[in-house]
């Protein structure tokens, strides 16, 4: 097999691979909302007509928050969403905000996977378990490392995107303002 086929079988590979990731980023994300809002409107109402709350809301709402936070973090950096200080790129020549495009993507990075690297710890060494669902902690914190590996991925993209082209972009997709 020749090399110019290997490697286009590795890029349709990682293209698959990116697809299901985006497909599966999308599921959590609207999950995770639906089930905060189901279980905080359910409580409520069941509250104001019982005088009793559910006991696993919490809980549930917990779990959903965490994956919203987290695995949020690769969607927003995926579609150049995330919340960033522009000021000072708006205003900078374009050499700068070529720069700024390559090293803040990387810093960003490195710091998730940092984080990761302590989120990873922080799961493994859970050992107690919810008190009205009794499932296990690690169950429900087990988003932190994932999210933040995979906004740490995202932002690496991010980076080569703006290496491989000439134009700035804020995210793989998205350009920056002046450039459109």
């Amino acid at each position: 097999m020749s090399e110019i086929k290997k490697n286009n079988i590795l890029i349709r590979a990682l293209k698959g691979l990116d697809s299901l990731l985006i497909h599966f980023e999308k599921i959590i994300l609207s999950w995770s909302i639906i089930i905060i809002s189901v279980m905080t409107f359910g409580n409520v109402v069941y509250r104001s007509t019982t005088g009793r709350s559910w006991l696993f809301a919490a809980e549930v709402s917990e779990i959903a928050i965490i994956m919203a936070t987290f695995m949020g973090i690769s969607y927003a950096a995926r579609k150049g969403r995330h919340i960033s200080m522009s000021a000072f790129f708006d205003m900078a020549p374009k050499r700068v905000k070529k720069f700024l495009a390559i090293f803040n993507p990387l810093v960003t990075a490195i710091l998730l996977f940092i984080l990761c690297y302590y989120a990873i710890d922080y799961t493994l060494s859970q050992t107690r378990v919810t008190s009205a669902m009794q499932l296990p902690y690690w169950v429900m914190v087990m988003f932190m490392p994932i999210g933040l590996f995979l906004g740490g991925v995202q932002f690496l993209r991010n980076m080569w995107v703006n290496i491989v082209n000439e134009e700035v972009y804020l995210a793989q997709e998205k350009k920056d303002y002046d450039e459109q």
